[in-house]
């Protein structure tokens, strides 16, 4: 998760989340340096005493000018579309979550395994424990397997949300009659944060979501757990 001061992206729990720093890197690179090479030029231009009466066109010049941006921009654009490809790709998934969004707290269904049900509200400050999270932690976790393929998804029973989790690169809008879905693969166990990332009233950010990552054998005796 975030903390305070930190200016870059957390840490990568998933490979899709991987995938986009990796572009974002590569991105922020082509931007540095059109920056820099055209800083560069109108500084010079402050002591450049030439001037040329007869100039009336450039040709040349103009032709680099127009073909250089068009090749630095397939250079963003062919990674880009390679990445949101793979973003909506539905590879035979393990898990599937039902994660429905109301004014404000979550809903979650799991469908594979007789229906499991439940809310997830925020905690309240004056009940949060002293190694919790304000603003972030909720009752009722989301808990799922890790090194699996899990699908979600979202949707909204009032208002558009959005179901949102940085740290693997997920974030889907849930629109009322409406069902979007995504996928990831959670890398390793752990607490992953997330928030509605929609302005979707005036408490939407009081919409925390938290995902428990277990290993497989863990997960089913949660789900025989929630069974019996």
């Amino acid at each position: 998760m975030s903390t305070w001061a930190n200016l870059g992206l957390q840490d990568s729990d998933s490979p899709l989340m991987e995938q986009l720093i990796f572009f974002h890197d590569h991105a922020l690179l082509i931007l540095v340096m059109i920056t820099v090479l055209v800083g560069y030029l109108m500084f010079m231009l402050f002591f450049n005493n030439y001037v040329n009466r007869f100039l009336l066109h450039g040709q040349l010049i103009e032709m680099i000018w127009t073909i250089l941006p068009a090749i630095i921009l397939l250079f963003i654009d062919l990674p880009s579309l390679r990445l949101l490809y793979l973003l909506d790709e539905i590879n035979e998934p393990s898990v599937t979550l039902k994660s429905i969004g109301h004014q404000w707290y979550w809903s979650y269904e799991y469908s594979d395994f007789n229906n499991i049900e439940f809310d997830s509200y925020m905690i309240p400050t004056n009940e949060l424990a002293t190694d919790g999270f304000r603003l972030l932690d909720v009752d009722n976790r989301v808990v799922l397997p890790m090194n699996s393929q899990i699908r979600i998804l979202v949707t909204a029973a009032d208002v558009i949300h959005s179901w949102t989790v940085p740290a693997l690169g997920v974030k889907v809008d849930g629109t009322p009659g409406r069902l979007n879905q995504t996928n990831f693969f959670i890398n390793r166990p752990g607490l992953f944060y997330g928030q509605c990332s929609e302005i979707c009233g005036a408490n939407h950010s009081f919409m925390p979501i938290v995902i428990e990552s277990v290993p497989v054998n863990y997960f089913i005796k949660w789900i025989s757990s929630n069974n019996s």
